[in-house]
């Protein structure tokens, strides 16, 4: 498997299921990425869907880290933002998000990407994940790692 996906990858051969890829799981992940992912996983089994998939863990980052996947989906406020190519599409409940993933994913490999950002309200997708980033970043603040703090620290550290 990890010689097919390696092929895959390097465009050496065609994708034949899906490549599903998830954040690294910052500070301000909103949800447990790596339950999520391994749910899309079992959903989508061994469906023939020749599409990259991503799991991201914050509306804040997540879409434009991903925004080279076909499709992909990013936690906030409680909600999935969902997005095809990098551009908002629609707004779910949590609790919905890998139904969704893999409903827009059946629609994108029969209709193609273009399709699925012409079917979808874009512009109140992309209102619902600004008002969703705006909260996350009120309530966490720009550098949710508290990175300032940590450099700091290793600096102590490496000082003695």
């Amino acid at each position: 498997r990890a010689g097919r996906q390696l092929l895959e990858a390097l465009g050496l051969r065609e994708r034949k299921n899906v490549d599903l890829i998830a954040c690294p799981s910052c500070g301000r992940a909103e949800i447990d990425v790596i339950d999520v992912a391994k749910r899309a996983m079992d959903a989508f089994g061994e469906r023939q869907l020749p599409l990259q998939v991503a799991v991201m863990g914050c509306v804040v980052n997540g879409p434009g880290e991903a925004r080279e996947a076909d499709l992909g989906i990013a936690a906030g406020n409680r909600r999935g933002h969902l997005f095809v190519k990098g551009r908002n599409v629609a707004v779910v409940p949590e609790d919905e998000m890998v139904d969704s993933l893999v409903e827009w994913a059946e629609f994108i490999n029969e209709h193609g990407t273009e399709a699925a950002i012409d079917r979808a309200d874009t512009a109140r997708a992309e209102r619902e994940a600004a008002k969703d980033r705006s909260a996350l970043l009120a309530d966490q603040g720009d550098d949710a790692n508290d990175a300032a703090s940590k450099i700091v620290e290793i600096r102590r550290t490496v000082d003695g």
